[in-house]
């Protein structure tokens, strides 16, 4: 009896194991496996994704070093102006280093002229500072924009090698043929999206950092002129 009941349970022991589906082993998933799998498609988006983080970084550090100008500058400009002392005033925009100060260096350097000549010249660095601070704005905008288009025209290579292999193929079509061109499509989709979309977050950053920049160049230009006003009816 007792071995009619060891002899039952071992059978449903092996019954139970060989229900158990067998272990498969997990799909490891390589981001430089799936960038080769992109074709000659993912070298011009590696290039893009270089130059956007360069320009981006390099804007970046530009940008922060202008917007940086001592709290006291313009008290100590108009000390020098009321006292007379313009080569001191200018040798103090000089060591400044920042585009506000090139902009009161030029309007210190024309005082005694017309006040429409020096708000001219002024004005006229103003936009020599901004180009300035946007060099390289316009490859990052258009990075933003072509990268995707790169992207979905591996998409559409992939997609037409994926049709051609199975043409080919005749009667003989295996889901390889199509995935393997699916996947090196959705692979180019997926670079030429990622490096827009960075290039187009960088770009507004940027151009958001600018407009502060000439907010505060705006704002310090019309103090200056107002300063000019009282040294010039003496």
């Amino acid at each position: 009896m007792m071995t009619h009941i060891l002899m039952a349970i071992g059978q449903e022991a092996a019954e139970s194991v060989a229900q158990i589906p067998p272990v498969t082993e997990e799909l490891s998933f390589s981001l430089i496996s799936m960038a080769l799998k992109g074709g000659w498609i993912m070298i011009p988006l590696l290039a893009l994704s270089i130059i956007a983080l360069y320009i981006f970084g390099e804007r970046w550090w530009a940008i922060r070093k202008a917007s940086q100008i001592d709290e006291n500058f313009m008290k100590n400009i108009n000390d020098f102006i009321h006292e007379g002392k313009i080569k001191a005033a200018v040798s103090l925009c000089q060591s400044q280093e920042t585009p506000i100060a090139r902009l009161i260096e030029k309007g210190i350097e024309r005082i005694g002229r017309p006040l429409i000549d020096i708000q001219t010249a002024v004005e006229n660095m103003g936009n020599l500072e901004v180009s300035r601070l946007e060099k390289g704005l316009p490859m990052l905008a258009t990075i933003a924009g072509g990268a995707p288009m790169l992207g979905f025209l591996g998409t559409v290579i992939g997609m037409i090698q994926a049709f051609y292999n199975m043409s080919q193929a005749g009667s003989n079509v295996d889901i390889t043929l199509l995935s393997g061109g699916i996947y090196t499509a959705m692979v180019t989709t997926v670079a030429g999206l990622t490096v827009g979309i960075m290039a187009y977050f960088g770009y507004n950053y940027l151009a958001a950092r600018i407009d502060n920049v000439v907010y505060k160049m705006e704002s310090n230009t019309i103090e200056f002129m107002d300063l000019l006003h009282e040294p010039a009816g003496k």
